[in-house]
């Protein structure tokens, strides 16, 4: 089976999955890099926001890509 591609439509391919897998890793990194919180910290962040709620309350309704 041969599967004939233009040479502008593969570089276009490519440069996309090549894309899509450094935005997978950086983004992999970014959480990595994230200190967990303390049982104190955690507390204080409660106390002053409240502990978060089960229902998720949609603030945005479009997306925006990073």
């Amino acid at each position: 089976m041969q599967v004939s591609i233009d040479k502008n439509d593969l570089y276009d391919l490519v440069k996309e999955a090549v894309r899509e897998v450094l935005d997978e890793k950086r983004y992999e990194l970014l959480v990595k890099n994230i200190d967990p919180v303390s049982t104190e910290e955690m507390r204080e962040i409660e106390g002053n926001y409240g502990k978060p709620s089960t229902k998720k309350e949609v603030v945005y309704d479009e997306i925006v890509e990073i």
